[in-house]
């Protein structure tokens, strides 16, 4: 999601205006306590709901409502005892931020003939999005008013519902992306919202609202047979590990819904229970694989051979195949890998040719500490502790791929950039993500750890 405001341009006249020049006094901060100046009035922090649905807040002999909305902020005005305050002679400013945005917009707050303040700004683009909201009113009472508030732009159905279909992905009856035959449909199974991809299923969630509740196709795992053979044919390869179907044995059919995917062999199989939406697009062209990633880098020479007793206690030490994550040993002996003088023991051999296309990936998952898993501290700075990244950073970026705070690729907001996380370097999206990595260093990183991801050591 972008994080610039869409917004309807309004001059600020806040220190300008000749109402603002004679009232706003300054504050001042020390030692963390928030002293306002005198003829400044700081509103309490207790909130409760207001008349319109906004958030009420108390200042003096006042309360003021704060309703935050798609079309922008507005503010009515009561007493104490809750009767509608006048506001036709007021002004007011709010500056406007944004979670995860450094920066600060700010908007004249102007009297609407309703009763209320408002300031129209075009917030659809941040609808779910947190805003931290700075007010100061004059006009209203003695002096000014000034106080903040923290709330979250509402979506509207649309975006709910299309925030929906995004988690839902694929469709619980026949396994097909959402939105591949037109747009989704909505069926109520117990109160929630299910959709299905077209009209032709909702009758099939409505005759077994249990079986389909839980908004994933089932997926059942077989034994491909003599019949499959021709589909077999068709499919040619894994969309696993890109392996020849057959050359691992006798394919596995794994049935998403109603449509089979085969494997090259049982340790695919959790692969397509963690993503089916991913691999029924690679297998029935309803989507592509993520082409985004940087080419691999060429960092040593890449053997491969049987591993034999002398590597017990290091197959014993690494414990499971970086690509499949699956115990070593479990699919037969293990398979050595030598990146340069470095092995890397896998579960069969179809995981080499991922050794080989993205080998300082899996050197840096096998070897957290060591020198492969290493990256400068960095020089160039865009904020005090973000630096832009440099060649060493992309086998370690290609094995993040996606920032940890925001979920968004690395590079969709100008990244990406890198940060110290208690000597590990952490690679973000925008400057924004930095803060929350720097609050809490090792939640970051458990975060990605337990994406499989070993964040490499700053040198």
């Amino acid at each position: 999601m972008k994080r610039t405001l869409i917004i309807t341009a309004f001059s600020l006249a806040m220190y300008t205006s000749g109402v603002f020049g004679q009232t706003i006094q300054s504050q001042h901060n020390h030692a963390g306590h928030n002293h306002a100046m005198p003829g400044m009035t700081q509103a309490r922090e207790a909130t409760q709901a207001g008349p319109h649905g906004g958030s009420l807040k108390q200042t003096g002999n006042l309360q003021i409502e704060t309703i935050v909305s798609q079309g922008g902020l507005q503010m009515f005005v009561y007493d104490r005892a809750g009767q509608t305050v006048s506001v036709d002679r007021a002004r007011g400013a709010v500056s406007v931020r944004v979670e995860g945005n450094a920066k600060r917009y700010r908007y004249d707050l102007l009297p609407n003939g309703k009763g209320a303040l408002t300031a129209p700004v075009n917030l659809s683009q941040i609808a779910g999005r947190q805003i931290d909201v700075d007010v100061q009113l004059v006009g209203i009472a003695a002096g000014t008013i000034s106080f903040n508030e923290v709330a979250t732009v509402p979506a509207s159905e649309q975006q709910l519902a299309a925030a929906a279909i995004a988690r839902q992905k694929i469709c619980p009856v026949s396994g097909k992306p959402l939105g591949s035959m037109g747009d989704p449909v909505a069926v109520d199974v117990n109160g929630q919202k299910l959709y299905v991809c077209c009209a032709g299923c909702v009758n099939a969630v409505k005759s077994d609202p249990a079986k389909y509740a839980a908004g994933r196709p089932q997926i059942t795992v077989t034994t491909a047979t003599q019949a499959d053979a021709a589909a077999i044919a068709a499919q040619k390869v894994c969309p696993v590990m890109d392996e020849p179907l057959g050359g691992m044995g006798t394919p596995i059919k794994v049935m998403v819904g109603n449509k089979p995917i085969y494997l090259c062999c049982k340790g695919c199989i959790k692969k397509i229970q963690a993503e089916p939406a991913k691999y029924l697009a690679m297998v029935y062209g309803n989507g592509t694989q993520n082409s985004a990633q940087p080419a691999a880098t060429t960092i040593a020479k890449i053997t491969v051979s049987t591993s034999t007793q002398a590597d017990a206690a290091a197959i014993a030490a690494q414990k499971v195949c970086p690509v499949m994550d699956e115990l070593l040993g479990g699919m037969g002996t293990p398979i050595k890998v030598m990146v340069g003088d470095k092995p890397i023991y896998l579960c069969c051999k179809g995981c080499i040719k991922k050794i080989q296309a993205e080998p300082a990936k899996y050197l840096a998952m096998v070897y957290g500490s060591g020198n492969q898993a290493s990256v400068p501290a960095g020089t160039e700075q865009v904020r005090e502790g973000i630096f832009k990244v440099v060649s060493a950073d992309a086998p370690f970026i290609a094995a993040q791929k996606k920032c940890p705070v925001m979920d968004e690729p690395l590079d969709a907001m100008g990244g990406p950039y890198k940060v110290n996380a208690d000597g590990k370097a952490i690679y973000i999206c925008c400057p924004g993500c930095a803060k929350k990595i720097a609050a809490e260093p090792q939640k970051w990183l458990a975060v990605l750890k337990s994406q499989g991801v070993e964040a490499p050591t700053i040198r």
